[in-house]
């Protein structure tokens, strides 16, 4: 069975345009949707066994690549991680299949766009169960295939072609440090299998790298790359995060992100809820043992983390593209989960990369409803007075807002013993908490990460509220033809952002014990490290162990913490005796031993940016009027042209390739290579042959003439030979 939760959606893609040809787009559209709702199945049936169960396996298939020692199988590795990713990205892709059906209705291509909505699925599904770092890298850059494809899918549009483009290359350019990464990991380990990788760092075991005379301990070794010796770990950990940074779309390789709005709005979803920008978290995560082991590495993923969540809040102020605002939205999103992971609170990563998947899959969904309504239109200065048409889709988009933003209830806690209130605020919020408690214990950049993560709290709740108000509230700004005859969503559209809502508003609260709290350490098995993360075990402490081999909790009144292995204690015999730890979000020495405006911070950042919103965008007779910012200012306008970013490369990278590439055009192809070689030749000859016909007059005596000269150079020659 386990393989098929993989193999379904290949299965619809590979049958959806014969299908779509021979029968009909519509018997397509409900054969990939068969076959990824099976595989949703199969990925809820395994999670309930592998991370509920416990019964984590790994089912070898064949052997892929073999070459000597290296050795890369085809396999299907079922952790706690994998099986949540398996959840998260079926599920999402379901409802989006279903989604499209509605939404694509018109479009004669429809068999094309479902055969690679299932491509997409199924090389995410490749990328989560892989059991190495070659079979990852497969499905890694199966996606990023597959969103080339889909983001370009009007291929009759420049705009959407250019954009495919730009998403491509820019993840060229983070796939080719995975590659490296890669390359040094098999030239250190000798290996490049999971098990073999992270066992060796686990017990800190000695390595001899390719090649080299000596080995020395994995926490010890170094190597030469680019004529510096570099710490082995760390190189491999900052390699591997370069690749993240590209996919998950972070600072300096965020660019392709906004543009990859030209796709169908169906396929934003995909990308920015289940598939493509979370696969460089769940990397992260996956290898987290090798940052908790390479803290220059974690540094540099807390710092880019925390900065991509600051920068891509402020410029979502700004935005008027619905799709937009929500992508830069996606971009600040992933920034938290990555600095979460930077500050060794891999669960809290993984527990908002699980919420997140549906309140923005909500998001976009409903964004997708507004626009199939005021035909196709996505500025949202062109809208407004949309909740009166829409008012399903407007209370969607509330929750959804409401999820993202973090409303809860802290005080609550002491009661329930968990978060009451929504997805994002079960989970954002344990995030900044892990910042706080990683900086108390001295971890670089985690004061800095908790900084960021406030000022963007405030940021998001005011842009995703502008995107209320703008689009839903107030007059409408749209043409009369518009509001009159909008075009209303069918079932196949509203169905999906109900179940969506039910994930956004819930999933934090039935999640949190398991993600990050008290039964954390059991949920996540081998599969995560988990010690140091501010929730895992519902105390913050600085344990230098990992979860590997972690004897599961005894069930009871209170579950007892599982031996785990330390530095100064490597079986977990220490830990005999497990500490109770007592929950809460009380005063400080209490619960968390956060204080109490650490746990009320989120919360007083989301009611700011609210408040800011509601009193621009609700209280004034013209919305559109000068907001905080003067138009034409200084900030406004770097904010407005997301911190001149393009334009830096343009002027660094584009610019400078393109004269490069017109001087080796036409100078080095053109004149030297062309003109002295088959051009020259050519033209030499034309010019002679020109010369020779300017010699052939056409008159009788000119010809006699010739004639006479050349006999007689020929008796000279004769004459002047002779005479010698």
């Amino acid at each position: 069975m386990e393989p098929f939760v993989v193999l379904l959606p290949l299965f619809g893609a590979l049958l959806a345009m014969p299908i779509g040809r021979m029968v009909s787009a519509r018997a397509a559209e409900l054969t990939t949707i068969a076959f990824v709702l099976m595989a949703c199945l199969i990925a809820w049936v395994l999670f309930f066994d592998v991370a509920v169960g416990h019964n984590a396996r790994t089912i070898q298939l064949f052997t892929w690549i073999g070459s000597g020692n290296f050795i890369a199988d085809w396999a299907v590795k079922l952790d706690t991680m994998s099986v949540i990713m398996l959840v998260v990205i079926t599920s999402v892709s379901s409802l989006v299949h279903i989604y499209s059906v509605g939404y694509m209705h018109d479009d004669a291509s429809r068999p094309r766009f479902f055969a690679y909505l299932s491509l997409f699925t199924f090389a995410m599904l490749t990328l989560v169960t892989a059991d190495n770092f070659i079979q990852l890298f497969f499905g890694w850059e199966g996606v990023g295939l597959a969103s080339y494809l889909l983001i370009g899918f009007y291929h009759h549009k420049k705009s959407a072609n250019d954009a495919a483009i730009k998403a491509f290359v820019v993840n060229r350019v983070g796939d080719f440090g995975f590659a490296l990464g890669i390359m040094a990991i098999f030239f250190i380990f000798g290996s490049v299998g999971f098990e073999e990788v992270f066992q060796a760092v686990r017990t800190d075991a000695v390595v001899t790298p390719f090649n080299a005379a000596d080995g020395a301990p994995i926490s010890e070794l170094t190597v030469g790359f680019l004529g510096l010796e570099l710490h082995a770990l760390t190189l491999i950990g900052i390699l591997l995060f370069i690749g993240a940074m590209g996919k998950s779309a972070q600072f300096f390789l965020h660019t392709w992100l906004p543009d990859a709005m030209e796709g169908p709005t169906p396929v934003s979803a995909l990308i920015h809820a289940a598939t493509m920008v979370t696969a460089g978290v769940f990397l992260v995560c996956r290898c987290s043992i090798i940052y908790e082991n390479a803290p220059d590495a974690a540094t540099l993923v807390t710092f880019i983390g925390a900065t991509t969540a600051f920068f891509a809040a402020t410029v979502g102020l700004l935005q008027d593209d619905i799709k937009k605002v929500i992508a830069y939205s996606t971009c600040s999103q992933l920034g938290y989960m990555f600095f979460a992971a930077g500050v060794g609170s891999y669960g809290a990563a993984m527990f908002h990369l699980f919420t997140h998947a549906f309140f923005k899959a909500l998001l976009f969904l409903g964004a997708g409803s507004v626009i199939h309504a005021v035909h196709h239109e996505q500025d949202m200065k062109k809208m407004g007075g949309v909740r009166h048409i829409l008012p399903f889709t407007y209370a969607m988009m509330i929750i959804g807002t409401i999820a993202i933003t973090g409303v809860g209830f802290p005080f609550l806690y002491d009661i329930f013993h968990f978060p009451v209130g929504t997805a994002g605020f079960a989970s954002k919020d344990a995030i900044i908490e892990a910042a706080y408690a990683a900086g108390t214990e001295g971890r670089t950049g985690a004061y800095y990460a908790f900084a960021m993560g406030l000022i963007a709290a405030v940021f998001t709740s005011f842009y995703s509220w502008r995107l209320i108000f703008l689009t839903f509230h107030g007059k409408s700004r749209a043409p009369d033809h518009v509001m009159k005859h909008p075009h209303f969503p069918p079932n196949w559209m509203l169905l999906p952002l109900a179940v969506l809502a039910f994930g956004a508003l819930f999933a934090g609260m039935l999640g949190y014990k398991s993600f990050v709290g008290d039964k954390a350490a059991s949920f996540w098995g081998n599969s995560i490290y988990i010690a140091g993360d501010a929730h895992a075990g519902g105390e913050s402490h600085a344990v230098e162990a990992y979860a590997a081999e972690a004897t599961p909790p005894v069930e009871g009144d209170h579950a007892e913490t599982p031996a785990i292995a330390s530095a100064e204690d490597p079986a977990g015999a220490a830990h005999d005796e497990a500490e109770e730890h007592t929950e809460g979000y009380g005063e400080e020495g209490e619960g968390h031993h956060f204080p109490l405006w650490v746990l009320y911070a989120p919360l007083l950042a989301m009611l700011i940016g609210f408040g800011t919103a509601f009193a621009h965008y609700m209280r004034g007779s013209d919305p559109l009027r000068p907001g905080l910012l003067r138009e034409g200012g200084i900030l406004y306008s770097f904010l407005k042209n997301k911190w001149y970013v393009d334009e830096v490369y343009r002027f660094l990278f584009l610019n400078p390739s393109r004269r490069l590439g017109r001087i080796l055009w036409k100078i080095g192809d053109g004149r030297i290579i062309d003109g002295l070689g088959p051009d020259g030749l050519s033209g030499l000859a034309g010019f002679g042959s020109r010369l020779i016909v300017r010699l052939q007059s056409g008159y009788i005596y000119h010809y006699a003439f010739a004639m006479l000269v050349g006999i007689g150079v020929i008796l000279l020659i004769v004459r002047l030979g002779g005479a010698q």
